[in-house]
């Protein structure tokens, strides 16, 4: 069962390495790795043609793209793997066993995806952890109280995107969220939650850098929620307020 992973990239010469290797030095063999450049600085394609050049089963490609949303459907299109998952490029899978992991929850409970826990760390000391999203199994009732899985711990089927649909790239910030409700609402597709962290995070993503892009997570959040016809802002309420236990250790 072939997995193809998709890591989107731009001027991450500081931890990409770091993020290849997590996926390269996996156990599990049968692994198609798809990099997607935005059309980053010399520095990172050095590293990232390297890469290319010592392991055989990389598929790069480096073009100038829309955002990250956009990579990451660029990646899915070139995907050949029975299974699609994200490995973004501040990230790294947080054990060489989980992909052979992955793939043996797929096989054994026989569904149509896969996801986990993840841990947000610091970004130079990635063995302090600042989050650490703890998710369940799933349920449908889950979607309306603001749940959902940790999209970077998130494992699907190929033939799902084929069937729902990419990243809506009018959405800034919660294209994942949007697309996951889509998904996740789909009550005849069954998916399995796997114990266990998948992904350590460094910290500072996109939706979290300002008030501004949290303001605007929100909206983006309830847009996502209107259209899945999933939930009002009361879910979009306590879907921030979930965060909060996070934080404890």
């Amino acid at each position: 069962m072939k997995v193809s992973i998709i890591t989107a990239v731009y001027n991450s010469s500081k931890t990409i390495e770091t993020c290849m290797n997590s996926v390269l030095n996996q156990t599990y063999s049968d692994i198609e790795y798809i990099i997607v450049d935005g059309g980053s600085n010399a520095e990172t394609l050095a590293l990232l043609n390297k890469a290319a050049t010592s392991h055989a089963h990389i598929v790069l490609s480096s073009e100038p793209d829309k955002g990250i949303y956009d990579a990451l459907n660029k990646g899915v299109a070139k995907a050949t793997g029975a299974i699609v998952g994200f490995v973004h490029s501040d990230d790294f899978l947080a054990s060489n066993t989980i992909i052979a992991d992955v793939v043996s929850a797929f096989k054994t409970q026989h569904v149509d995806g896969v996801y986990g826990d993840l841990h947000y760390v610091a970004l130079e000391d990635t063995d302090k952890i600042i989050r650490n999203w703890i998710s369940q199994p799933f349920q449908y009732k889950l979607l309306k109280q603001g749940w959902m899985p940790a999209h970077p711990t998130l494992y699907l089927k190929k033939e799902l995107y084929k069937t729902y649909g990419n990243f809506d790239l009018n959405f800034k910030i919660a294209a994942d969220y949007d697309f996951i409700l889509r998904i996740f609402k789909q009550k005849d597709l069954k998916f399995f939650y796997l114990p266990k962290t998948i992904v350590k995070m460094r910290v500072g993503g996109a939706s979290n850098k300002s008030l501004k892009n949290i303001l605007q997570k929100s909206k983006e959040d309830y847009w996502a929620i209107k259209r899945n016809s999933i939930g009002n802002w009361f879910t979009i309420l306590q879907k921030n307020v979930s965060k909060i236990k996070q934080f404890v250790a």
